[in-house]
Formats: structure tokens, sequence, C-alpha cells
């Protein structure tokens, strides 16, 4: 059996009282493309420092291609590390800082200049090798931070949110040519994130963290379709979530249930195959390519629905228009996804 390219065992971290890491494990294969996906002081990213050799675990170990590194320091680890801030050498050229990690390993001058050329072609950035970072774009200077990493040659390439400063049309493009590079490159990219969107567009597999705990570890797909609890059924996109007098009358028993809004019809047409309640539009919310409609259900008990409806026909304003407006709505039961509530 072929050993992870990641093994973390019992992985805890605390800062004082705090405990930013409880107890991760978790299996990355090589060459997988893995997302840590999670709110701010989740742990993800202080998971990726120690992986790094950054931060000193305070229990578990670390093992890279069944290695145990726990106790080894960050050079001594083959691991490159790309950062949000990009970190390049502003009075260097691109040639030169992407060089910089070879020079340091005293790697001759010819090599160096061989590979170099390679990662900076790899990364479509071999015409811009005499160019200063501050004569590029945001999108190219963290392409010189990716060829930076690259030239090295490390079997694992952690991301901590190195797409974060882009405005959302570059992120967008960049994530394309992430995914595209480490297909190309075949080496183990671990990629830090808060960003859903992103996780899922790039991700073979995708840990979703919370308090310091792992929640769930799957593809993007079954992430989405089938999350584990009501952390990750909230936290992975828009969902509706369903407990206690509600899951009783809208699905028919106890639990806690999740129904993501595309998957329901805003005034169907008739059909026994779908379970219906009725409401009123409280609010229309635009967001271009579809609308999302809050519904407040007719109840004892208040209960509001987020349909949202892809915007195929008709203009805007008429949407905006139904505020107000009585409505049915209705979902097929297999869409009604079962969750595991979390225990105290």
């Amino acid at each position: 059996m072929t050993e992870p390219s990641i093994r973390l065992r019992g992985l805890t971290k605390h800062f004082g009282s705090v405990r930013a890491v409880d107890g991760v494990d978790l299996d990355i294969a090589d060459g997988e493309f893995f997302a840590m996906l999670g709110p701010s002081g989740s742990g993800k990213t202080t998971v990726l420092r120690m992986i790094a050799g950054f931060e000193a675990p305070t229990n578990g170990s670390i093992e890279l291609g069944g290695v145990d590194v726990t106790g080894k320091a960050a050079y001594d680890r083959d691991v490159n590390t790309v950062f949000q801030d990009y970190a390049l050498f502003p009075h260097m050229s691109v040639q030169d800082n992407v060089e910089y990690g070879l020079r340091v390993k005293k790697v001759d001058r010819d090599e160096r200049r061989r590979r170099a050329a390679e990662a900076l072609a790899s990364v479509h950035l071999d015409k811009y090798a005499d160019r200063r970072p501050s004569q590029l774009s945001g999108g190219q200077r963290q392409r010189v931070a990716l060829a930076r990493a690259l030239v090295n040659r490390p079997k694992v390439l952690l991301l901590d949110e190195p797409l974060g400063a882009l405005d959302l049309k570059l992120r967008r493009s960049m994530q394309i040519e992430l995914k595209q590079l480490q297909r190309e490159v075949g080496i183990t990219f671990v990629f830090v994130t808060h960003d859903q969107e992103e996780a899922l567009t790039l991700a073979d597999r995708i840990a979703v963290f919370n308090e310091g705990k792992i929640e769930q570890v799957a593809s993007p797909a079954e992430l989405y379709e089938t999350p584990a609890n009501p952390f990750v059924a909230g936290f992975v996109g828009t969902s509706n979530l369903l407990t206690g007098p509600s899951a009783v009358r809208l699905v028919g028993r106890e639990g806690a249930f999740s129904i993501r809004p595309e998957k329901i019809h805003l005034d169907p047409a008739e059909s026994e195959s779908l379970q219906r309640a009725t409401g009123v539009v409280r609010e229309v919310i635009y967001l271009g390519a579809s609308n999302h409609y809050v519904v407040d259900l007719d109840a004892p008990e208040p209960v509001s629905l987020t349909v949202e409806r892809q915007n195929l026909h008709g203009a805007s304003d008429q949407s905006l228009r139904q505020r107000g407006d009585q409505v049915s709505i209705g979902w097929l039961p297999e869409h009604v996804i079962a969750l595991t509530e979390k225990e105290n």
C-alpha cells in the first residue's frame, strides 16, 4: 500500500489556554490537491504551519512520505510554502527571486539558471525573467511566488490563502491556472482557504475545520450534496436547516435536515412527487444569474426557507416586485439531507 504524502495523528496545538488544534487525524494522498477549509480561528492555518515546521505541535505526530518529521526544522522538510503576501524581494529580478532558494542551497549557477527557467516556463512567465516584482500584476507576482516554491522540487507544496489578496475576476482566473499547474507538476498541494467556492473549485478532497477539529473530509460533491452535520451544511454553500417542530412538519419526522435552495421549486407545477408548503415572499435578493427568495411559511411556528431561482426569463425588477406575494414551494423527498446533530 502506498504511503500517504502527509499523515497526521493526534495533532494538537495549545496557545496558553487556547486549544487551537484539537487531536487532528488526517491522511493526504500523494499527488492530491487537498484543501483545508474553515472560518477564521478554526485551526486550519495552524495545521498548515505545523506541517511546514513553523510551529511545533503540543502533541501528536507529522509524517511526510512515511518519515516522521515532527521534531525536524522547517528547512529539513521536503515542503515549500506560498503565502498570501508573496514575500518577493523587491530589489531582485523575477529570475533572481526564483533562483534564491537554490542559491542558498549552493546549487551551481548554470543549474540554477536552468531550473529557474523551467519553473518560470511552468507558470507561463519565462518572458518576464528580467522584470522586478513592482512591474508585474498581482496575478503575475503570485505566479512568481509559485515558481520560486516549485524550483526546489518539493514533495509537498503548502499554500496559505495565496489568492486572498486578488480581486474576484483575477482570483477565479488564478484558480483555473493553479489547478492546471498542479496537474502538470503532479506534486501534493495543500491549500488553506476560508472561501467555500474556492475549495469546491480546486480540491480533490476537502477537510472542513471548526474549533480546532475536522468536521468532515470528503470530495467537493460529497461535501456539498451530503454534509455530515449542520455545521458543514451551513458553512459549505447556502442551506436551509430544519430541526425540531419545523423538521417534523416539513419532513415528517424528528431530527436535523438540510435542503439546498436550488433544490426547492418556486410555484411548481402540480406533481404528486413533491413535498409542498405555502408561504409569503419576505425578501428577494438579486444575485445576477439567479435570485434568492426568502419565504416565510404558513405555520404556527416561524419557519423561513431560502429558494434559489435562475434568471432565465423576465427582468430582475419583475422578481423584486414579488415581495409580499403568496407562493407555493416544493421539493423532492430525496433532496432532503439527514444530518447528524453535533454532540455538546
